[in-house]
């Protein structure tokens, strides 16, 4: 036993991409978070039974506690709520921004024709979120196929 050199196990070589994942899915979704609080009173105006106010407020506790979820657990199926979440912000931004949609039901329109600075910021944010929790649960699924329980296939 003495003078052996052990090598750390894959699994543990595959953490530091993991905990990137981890940390930037995160830190987006929480910069998409303050955003929408942000501007929530500035849109809570906009008609609707259910103002965009109330979508905004919504958006950001989610964004909030999936954040959280994701820096606590790094569970694969937390890394896939970050995905949901940062992914539908983005893409019910980009919509609101170039299609004109009509009121459905209890919603407003949500069109909002125009970029300013704190909107790039929440796209640039679910954006960078949407990559990385993409990356965090394909490493995941990797790690789970690769590791040192990961049954062998049968061919």
């Amino acid at each position: 036993m003495t003078g052996t050199i052990t090598r750390p196990s894959r699994h543990k070589v595959r953490q530091w991409p993991l905990w990137t994942a981890r940390l930037v899915t995160a830190a987006g979704l929480a910069i998409d978070a303050y955003v929408h609080f942000d501007l929530a009173s500035q849109y809570a105006e906009s008609g609707g039974t259910i103002n965009e106010g109330v979508l905004f407020r919504v958006e950001a506790v989610v964004a909030v506690l999936v954040a959280v979820a994701v820096i606590a657990t790094g569970r694969l199926v937390v890394l896939l709520a970050g995905l949901v979440v940062a992914a539908s912000a983005l893409a019910v931004m980009l919509v609101s921004r170039y299609v004109d949609i009509a009121p459905i039901g209890p919603f407003p329109s949500l069109y909002d024709p125009v970029w300013f600075p704190e909107k790039m910021l929440a796209a640039y944010a679910e954006g960078a979120a949407t990559v990385t929790a993409l990356a965090g649960v394909i490493l995941l699924i990797w790690a789970r196929r690769t590791g040192p329980t990961a049954r062998p296939s049968h061919k």
